[in-house]
């Protein structure tokens, strides 16, 4: 399996991220299935009967050491990663006018803090690959153009503001890593995108979503596994690009 791209999806034991490994072991992929819970992470990619090419690793997107064992792996394994998918996000449920300095906080450790510890660590091994594709799971409720119009989906905006705030400031990351890697030439090779799934029906959703998982994954495992000529810097949905 030397000669298969290799992809890290973080939260990939459930749901959206676990549906986003199939996807792309399906491109030919080897997939590092990053979770917090090792043991969960072993039975999702056991179910994935990818005949070794889904790898699970402990993965806490809050734990630097964590992220920083999981490079050290795939140093030593690959030495190169070409397909990084920050998909671990958490959400709390609460009005906005209840929602406290402590919920936001943890929110943003997971959802923003997170992936900038999860890039930072990873940037070595995607400067070392071809052509390596970072994809930001993001949310149509990021959206401050759609949002401050009055677009919601599944009726509860008012009770997502830590969320929906978080994945705002994802999507600012996605812009300032892609301006930052346009001016570096040993990085200008990486192309960056965020990506909405739309209303999946996952967990964190409580399974109301109008969307499946495969329904949900497919604009992402689009944006990892872009041509050269694909966009960077830009925030997508199955349907085309979402305003900012």
């Amino acid at each position: 399996m030397a000669d298969r791209p290799v992809a890290l999806v973080t939260g990939a034991n459930k749901g959206l991220g676990k549906e986003i490994a199939r996807q792309l072991l399906e491109h030919g992929m080897t997939v590092v299935m990053g979770s917090r819970d090792l043991e969960r992470g072993a039975a999702a990619a056991r179910e994935l009967h990818a005949d070794g090419a889904a790898v699970p690793v402990r993965l806490d997107v809050t734990d630097p050491a964590s992220v920083q064992a999981v490079a050290g792996r795939l140093r030593r394994d690959h030495g190169r990663l070409d397909v990084l998918v920050n998909n671990a996000g958490t959400v709390v449920d609460r009005l906005a006018a209840d929602t406290t300095g402590v919920e936001m906080r943890q929110t943003y450790e997971v959802n923003v803090f997170g992936v900038v510890t999860v890039v930072h660590a990873m940037l070595p091994l995607l400067r070392a690959s071809a052509a390596p594709r970072v994809v930001n799971v993001s949310s149509t409720t990021a959206s401050l153009e759609l949002t401050s119009g009055g677009a919601d989906f599944g009726g509860d905006a008012d009770r997502r503001m830590a969320y929906t705030s978080s994945k705002t400031a994802l999507n600012m990351l996605t812009v300032q890593y892609a301006h930052a890697f346009a001016k570096d030439p040993a990085l200008r090779h990486i192309k960056i995108n965020s990506a909405t799934p739309g209303y999946t029906a996952t967990d964190m959703t409580g399974h109301r979503g109008a969307r499946t998982v495969g329904e949900g994954a497919r604009i992402i495992v689009e944006l990892a596994t872009l041509t050269e000529a694909g966009a960077t810097g830009a925030f997508f949905n199955d349907q085309g690009r979402v305003p900012w």
